[in-house]
């Protein structure tokens, strides 16, 4: 089907009805933490406890988060000579969400050439172009080995306060182990996915069965292993799943070909395009990575999703694939017609051709009509997370496994023995929880602290209306403090490790330049914090996430863009534009817009 043919009118109607049986007035209130009563679930499966005693030193900088933002950060850092460098982690290992995310199933849903932070440096090879979870987190062990950042690691242990020491000019930090070490420099690197969620659904803690978070994966329950064993103890249990994200599509065919019988609760339908996930051939490998290769693919992926007519895709997959569309389409006009509406209309049609591709697949692939008919996704393709999979859909053919669409609406109530969704109870042996991660709270709430900078100021009250930052990274008020995210910055989501590396290259580059410079403190000026907030919220965001959207986590659950969260947009200019900003500002070493003293 192409534009011409589609009904445009009568998709955008059938969109905004199924928008609209899904808006609540709770929005990210109706999810519930692991803490309280739910405390149990959050317990830390993968990696036994080991007592130590409190720390009391110091070090020259301090991360707070193991994943691949401390690492990245680590590295950079070793590479520039500052060789005290401890990263602070609440798990047991390097890792990150990938320490967390063991489930069955799990691997990356973005090319490993470009997700994989310093396969260059570390001379790595990914196996598949979508390398799978134990790749994962084994890399993530290569960059803590290879460059000396266990050492100092302090995991299981979370930062329960940083403070600002006007006097020593050092942070104090303080940990949930008694810790209480100074560091001249502290680096932040929680990211969105480490708090998990749980649906805050009636009767949640009245179940008797087996239940757990996907990020908390219970093999001793279920049989298997982290590394890909069968899960050989669900053959005579009945399960039910949570969530149709990509966590669960990656995990449904697992939990389908194990149990007797597997109920998936759906809410709103994935988008399930072709994964066509391959082995890595050395040969070919090995005459692409040459000096530099890691950086061309970072640059290539995002020059591809850019406005440009770039000659080559080297990525090759389905985030680039609409891009290719909207390109074509553009080609296909005349130059003087190639203006901002133009280029939106081209948007759009793409869009529609490639979801309605999308929804058809489900008709090829699923073989009962009305479950293949519920698995439907109406909405556009970037409204959500796009998935991409080559087992979930078929996974609806096994005889044990049931779809319960809910047309919206979710679980209404868990009991003893098992929920009820549309009017009906459904038994079951266990409950799987896949539900993702928190990402729509403030910042200081989800990272479980709040820096206090100068003069006694909290992050949390510095942010009050809105983030301010200096290129995502610098505080005012808040002296050499290092945020690693994407908000006002590149704001990449389909490749969020690009946002990580770019930011750890600057921050390295910064105190590399203070430490050799004798430097004690690096602090943002007031008016080139201002400025730059000023250039972000003169953008209009993306085109995705609006209200017009399904809820979800890219448009804050329907809520859209308020005037306090619209702060965390990227550069106006895209991607693109402030990756090149960034890398001249750096290269040019003039450093405009901090103070050093």
């Amino acid at each position: 089907m192409t534009a011409t043919t589609l009904d445009k009118d009568a998709l955008k109607k059938k969109y905004a009805e199924e928008r609209d049986k899904r808006l609540r007035a709770d929005g990210n209130d109706q999810y519930v933490r692991l803490e309280g009563r739910f405390e149990d679930l959050a317990a830390d499966p993968y990696t036994p406890w080991k007592d130590r005693e409190p720390v009391t030193d110091h070090v020259t900088f301090a991360f707070i988060g193991g994943g691949f933002a401390g690492l990245v950060v680590g590295a950079r850092l070793k590479e520039a000579g500052i060789d005290s460098v401890r990263i602070i982690e609440k798990g047991g290992d390097f890792g990150g969400t990938w320490y967390w995310n063991r489930y069955p199933g799990a691997q990356c849903d973005t090319a490993s050439m470009i997700y994989l932070p310093l396969l260059e440096e570390t001379g790595h090879m990914p196996t598949e172009k979508y390398v799978h979870a134990p790749e994962i987190r084994a890399h993530c062990g290569r960059i803590g080995n290879q460059f000396d950042l266990y050492k100092d690691a302090l995991f299981h242990t979370e930062v329960t306060g940083l403070e600002w020491r006007e006097d020593t000019s050092r942070w104090l930090v303080k940990t949930s182990r008694g810790d209480a070490f100074t560091a001249k420099y502290i680096g932040m690197g929680t990211g969105p996915l480490h708090v998990a969620k749980l649906p805050g659904i009636a009767g949640i803690e009245k179940f008797k069965g087996k239940s757990f978070h996907t990020s908390r994966w219970d093999y001793g329950y279920t049989g298997g292993s982290p590394d890909g064993a069968p899960m050989d103890k669900l053959s005579d249990k009945r399960v039910a799943i949570i969530g149709t994200g990509a966590t669960a599509v990656q995990a449904v065919p697992h939990l389908a070909k194990a149990t007797k019988e597997l109920l998936v609760f759906q809410r709103t339908p994935s988008s399930i395009d072709v994964r066509n996930n391959e082995p890595i051939d050395p040969n070919w490998f090995d005459s692409i990575a040459t000096p530099g290769w890691q950086k061309r693919w970072f640059d290539n992926f995002v020059d591809n999703q850019s406005q440009g007519f770039p000659e080559e895709d080297y990525v090759m997959d389905g985030w680039t694939e609409l891009s290719r569309r909207i390109r074509e389409k553009v080609r296909q006009l005349p130059p003087t017609q190639w203006t901002p509406d133009s280029l939106l209309q081209a948007f759009e049609d793409a869009d529609f051709e490639k979801m309605e591709e999308i929804r058809q697949r489900c008709e090829t692939v699923v073989d009962d009509a009305k479950t293949a008919e519920e698995l439907k996704a109406w909405y556009r393709q970037l409204c959500k997370r796009p998935c991409f999979h080559d087992q979930y859909l078929q996974a609806f053919n096994e005889p044990g496994t049931q779809l319960v669409h809910t047309d919206g609406q979710g679980v209404s109530e868990i009991t003893e023995t098992g929920l009820i969704a549309n009017g009906k109870e459904y038994e079951v042996d266990c409950i799987v929880y896949a539900s993702g991660f928190e990402v729509g709270s403030e910042y200081t709430e989800r990272a479980g602290f709040d820096p206090v900078g100068r003069d006694g100021l909290s992050l949390s009250k510095a942010w009050e209306d809105g983030m301010r930052t200096l290129h995502g990274v610098h505080v005012h008020g808040f002296p050499n403090a290092f945020i690693v995210q994407p908000s006002q910055a590149a704001n990449l989501i389909s490749n969020v490790p690009h946002n990580i590396v770019d930011h750890a290259d600057t921050i390295s580059t910064i105190v590399a330049h203070a430490e050799a410079q004798a430097f004690n403190t690096i602090e943002p000026s007031i008016a080139a914090q201002d400025a730059w907030v000023e250039m972000v919220l003169s953008g209009q965001g993306m085109l995705i996430g609006n209200t017009e959207c399904t809820p979800g986590y890219y448009n804050n659950e329907g809520a859209g863009l308020t005037e306090k969260n619209r702060h965390g947009l990227g550069h106006p200019g895209g991607a693109k534009a402030f990756f090149a900003h960034i890398a001249a500002w750096r290269e040019s070493g003039e450093f405009k817009g901090l103070d050093f003293s």
